[in-house]
């Protein structure tokens, strides 16, 4: 739909609370999995602004429930809380350059902002859905070892009547509306280890995880679709003259087909038999588990696709490179349902602490988010 003179002038008039409202989140800690203080925040300033009905559920999802009573379809609009980093105190913040630079500002804070003042236009107006019912969520758990806890949890409630779902998440030269899945497990070896001097010759737990790693490191991806794997973090031993009893390390293997998924999994596990049969300790614990994409109606897929690539088009003025990508999206897509990720903003540096927005990306991203939102209107 094309925004009517209307929105835009409120989109304007309002330019300014929404940039401050992003000072003020972005500041705001929200590691997975401890997202308690943004969603309490992201709650109050809801009812704040009129709406009704907002419940923050115990996956820490904050849900805006907008004509979804009784069995009606839904329409699902959402945007991340969680950042990766793991400060429980207030993110540094500085603006310079024509830039906001802050960890986690870009992904997601920024497209929740955007989000937030769509959902302060539909409470302040009294808006109703035409023909369905809609869920504003600002979710937890899109980050890491979040494992998209909360998306998990709001398409258990809500699945069956969802039938399309849109996420508000990374820039806008993209979209996506394929899911790229992976599978990530913390691998821990144990040994009998000992002194370095008097008991030279007993196994060492960190030579035989990095021989694993190693042995893991010789798979050949497959050739369906793009995969990947990677060893994120490795751990172990105890002093320097200390034969190492106890290594670990994190492995994820990803890819936008299933069925290498499958194959990298078997690697996976024909390498562990190995070393178990080694007479080593081998534990392995899942940590992650993000599937593809399903049996998704392609029409419908197209259907939604293409909103979200005229929305940026209209407003940023180009067209965004269609890719698969891991994001909330990887659940309802599992599930057959038609979602897309999109954006409202641009910058650099995401997942690192040098994160930033630039604030003249900011006004054609709210216009972006008030577009797909306020169609169903």
């Amino acid at each position: 739909m094309e925004l009517t003179p209307a929105i835009l002038a409120h989109i304007e008039a309002h330019r300014e609370e929404a940039y401050q409202l992003l000072l003020t989140l972005a500041q705001i800690p929200a590691p997975s999995n401890h997202e308690e203080l943004r969603a309490e925040f992201c709650k109050t300033w809801l009812e704040q602004q009129g709406a009704k009905g907002v419940y923050i559920d115990e996956a820490l999802n904050v849900i805006y429930p907008i004509g979804a009573e009784g069995d009606q379809p839904l329409m699902v609009f959402m945007a991340h809380s969680d950042v990766v980093f793991p400060d429980m105190d207030t993110l540094p913040l500085k603006v310079e350059d024509g830039k906001i630079k802050c960890p986690g500002i870009g992904d997601d804070t920024a497209n929740v902002v955007a989000l937030l003042m769509a959902a302060q236009y539909i409470a302040q107006n009294n808006l109703t859905p035409k023909n369905c019912g809609i869920l504003v969520v600002i979710n937890s758990g899109e980050e890491g070892l979040g494992d998209l806890k909360g998306t998990r949890k709001l398409m258990e409630v809500y699945g069956q009547r969802v039938k399309e779902f849109v996420t508000f998440d990374s820039y806008a030269d993209s979209i996506s509306d394929r899911a790229v899945g992976s599978r990530r497990y913390l691998i821990a070896i144990d040994t009998e280890g000992g002194h370095s001097l008097v008991d030279f010759g007993n196994r060492n737990a960190i030579h035989y995880i990095a021989s694993l790693i190693d042995t893991l490191y010789t798979m050949k991806v497959p050739e369906m679709g793009r995969s990947s794997y990677n060893v994120g973090t490795i751990s172990g031993g105890t002093s320097v003259n200390t034969i190492a009893q106890h290594a670990e390390m994190r492995y994820e293997f990803r890819s936008d087909v299933g069925q290498s998924l499958d194959i990298m999994e078997a690697h996976l596990q024909a390498a562990l038999a190995l070393y178990r049969a080694k007479g080593v300790r081998v534990t392995v614990t899942p940590i992650g588990n993000r599937p593809c994409s399903g049996d998704v109606d392609p029409e419908a897929q197209a259907r939604l696709t293409a909103r979200a690539t005229a929305a940026i088009e209209a407003h940023y003025g180009w067209t965004p490179v269609n890719k698969a990508m891991s994001t909330d999206c990887n659940i309802p897509l599992s599930m057959g349902i038609p979602a897309v990720c999109a954006s409202c903003v641009m910058g650099a540096g995401a997942h690192t602490r040098e994160e930033e927005v630039e604030i003249d990306s900011l006004y054609p991203g709210l216009k972006v988010c008030f577009r797909m939102v306020l169609e169903h209107f």
